[in-house]
């Protein structure tokens, strides 16, 4: 793959051989951040884990202390009391069964997590073939099921984030954005890894994280040491 000049000049700063503990290639990856809009800072994470077995799934989410910094836009799905409860939170799209034509036929899709109460998961789940290749899908271990939408609301507005192996089993997750501190970046991030090792599948023998890596949107990677975060 082809790197433009900008690109080439910023991995000169990036010791290609070395693994930088945390709070290095957290300052390095923001000096690099110089694009002209407030570029997102994600770590990608490659597990030991085959995820062709149910048992070595990892799947969960969890509140970044200082969020994402991104604003996110929440469609709740319910019914009765819950629809009401659901904009009462704060949701900026509530409905049920009236949405799936909007979603399947016109393509509506202004929104970026979808909440929904267990007893609509039966409308939902007719929309798998649109909102599951998107990562949409509602799922009970994202906390995204659930008849408790005010703590699902609450949640994801002060930057809860959802992770999952992808099918070459990384994980790829945004820790914030170049703008925030050191500190904040740093914060975040041991919140997301504590998350991950602790979600670790039994069935996973051997090293469970092999490799770590942070970047902005148009920065390249910085290789982090794993030793210090999990075997």
């Amino acid at each position: 793959m082809k790197r433009g000049k900008k690109y080439r000049e910023l991995a000169q700063q990036v010791d290609r051989a070395a693994l930088y503990e945390p709070q290095e290639a957290i300052a390095l990856v923001k000096k690099m951040a110089t694009a002209k809009f407030d570029e997102t800072v994600e770590v990608h994470i490659r597990t030991g884990c085959d995820g062709r077995h149910a048992d070595q799934q990892v799947r969960g989410a969890v509140v970044l202390p200082h969020g994402t910094g991104k604003s996110v836009k929440v469609l709740v799905f319910a019914k009765g009391a819950k629809l009401d409860e659901a904009q009462a939170a704060g949701a900026d799209h509530v409905g049920g069964e009236e949405l799936i034509p909007k979603i399947q036929n016109d393509g509506w899709l202004d929104f970026d997590v979808v909440v929904a109460t267990p007893d609509m998961m039966g409308v939902v789940g007719r929309l798998g073939r649109v909102l599951g290749p998107k990562g949409l899908m509602p799922n009970p271990k994202a906390g995204t099921v659930t008849m408790d939408v005010t703590k699902a609301i609450n949640d994801i507005k002060a930057g809860k984030i959802e992770y999952r192996l992808d099918k070459a089993n990384i994980i790829h997750v945004p820790i914030g954005k170049a703008s925030f501190t050191e500190e904040k970046l740093a914060d975040n991030f041991q919140s997301l890894m504590e998350a991950i090792i602790k979600a670790r599948p039994s069935a996973v023998k051997g090293q469970y994280i092999r490799s770590c890596t942070l970047a902005s949107t148009m920065s390249p990677g910085v290789r982090l040491n794993t030793a210090s975060l999990a075997k």
